[in-house]
Order: structure tokens, then sequence, then C-alpha cells
């Protein structure tokens, strides 16, 4: 499977029906998983997700028109939620469509995002119990915290190539996207509830080049270490990923 990167997101700019983004989803169980041979080596060329941040986006500006117009403190809440789920969940649907085995279902991509993201903060949490992280603000304190964070998320993406049993590259690449996804918006949503709005402004489009590609980096990575198919041992998995 060649990747080429200028010829990538060609079809973003093109009509599409409904019936093909329809068909996107219907993937992943028994019926709709294709064989190895059937899967086709044609460039990967992603446009679903522009849809999906685009219509992320256009509902976190009404919602941004209903705070600043009407002054509604009522659409807050949805700020949040939207703005800081639009620029990772897109990343994941682009990530999901550039799976081309087709052998991860919507609803396990979602487990993965939900269950995922939540995981990856506790382990977060239990491993800043254990490592000293500093203050977060000098150069040592925020290599730790990136140590701590990206640690913690790989244990969790390795669990879960482990109980999917997956062996492509795409599929970790997925799987990864979608727990480092999960974690941006987790975070991004506290952080703003702690900091305030201006914090949500500032997260919400730089996430498009921070937890979730790492996190896929990572999850592929995975994939690399693991020897003859078998389940990735932790051990082996720090070492050969790192």
């Amino acid at each position: 499977m060649e990747i080429h990167l200028f010829r990538m997101f060609s079809e973003v700019f093109k009509r599409h029906q409904k019936d093909e983004a329809d068909a996107l989803f219907i993937v992943g169980t028994k019926t709709t998983t294709p064989s190895l041979a059937a899967v086709s080596s044609a460039p990967v060329k992603p446009w679903l997700f522009s849809r999906v941040l685009a219509l992320l986006g256009f509902s976190f500006g009404l919602l941004t028109l209903l705070f600043l117009v009407f002054h509604s403190n009522k659409a807050v809440p949805g700020m949040i939620f939207i703005g800081s789920l639009a620029v990772p969940f897109s990343l994941a649907i682009m990530f999901f469509e550039i799976n081309v085995y087709k052998n991860i279902s919507v609803f396990q991509a979602t487990e993965v995002f939900l269950i995922g993201g939540i995981a990856s903060l506790v382990a977060t949490m239990v491993l800043y119990e254990i490592i000293p992280s500093g203050n977060g603000t000098d150069l040592m304190s925020a290599l730790a915290i990136g140590f701590i964070e990206e640690t913690a998320k790989m244990l969790i993406i390795g669990y879960f190539i482990n109980s999917f049993r997956l062996n492509y590259i795409f599929n970790g690449l997925l799987v990864g996207a979608c727990v480092g996804a999960g974690f941006a918006v987790f975070e991004t949503s506290g952080y703003t509830s702690q900091f305030g709005l201006v914090t949500l402004f500032v997260r919400s489009w730089q996430s498009i080049g921070t937890h979730t590609i790492w996190s896929a980096i990572v999850g592929a990575a995975i994939i690399l270490a693991k020897e003859r198919r078998k389940p990735v041992k932790e051990k082996r998995s720090f070492a050969q990923s790192f």
C-alpha cells in the first residue's frame, strides 16, 4: 500500500454522495470485512473527515454566535464539547478511512475513543503519582510530562491492539488515533472548564498536531514491535516503540 501525500487529500474537494459516506462506516463485521485479496492497493484518499470537521466547525460557530450575540451562558457547555471534539474526532475519522483493511467497526472505534481516552487519562494520573513531573513550566518538567502522557497512552493502545488481535500498521494507526483523540477531547474540556473559553480557542485548533497524531504513530510502532503476530508484551513494546 502506497501513500502519496500530495494526492492523498484530492477527494476532499470533490462531490460525494451520501451512500458513499454510509459505505465507509459499514465495515468491521463478519460480513463486511474484506479478505486480504480483496483489499485495494490504490492510493488512500480519505475525504469524509473534512465533512465531519466542517459540520462540527459550523456547529461550534452557531454556538459561539449564540453566546456572543445573545449572551446565552447555556451555549457554553456545548461550545466546550464541540470545540474540544472537532479536530481530534475528525482526525480519528480520517484514520478510520485510511484503514483499508476495514476490520475495525464503528462500534469498536467508538469504544477505543471513549474508554481508551478516559483510561489513558487515568493511567496518566497514576504515573504522575509515581514519576515526579515538576511544575510544568520548565524544560525538564515539560519533558517529564510528555514522557508520562505518551507512556500512559501507549499502554492503553497496546491493550486494545492485543484485545482486538490486530496485526496491520493501518490498524495500529487507527487505534492509536482513537485513544489520542479521546485523550485530547477530555483533556481540553477539563482545561477549558478550569481556565475559561480562551483555553478552548487556543487548544482546539492546535490539537491537529498533538495527541491524536502522536498516538497514531505510537499505535503503528506497537504493531511493528509485534513478533509473528503474537500479543505484544509491555517490555518489548516500550523498547521497540521508543
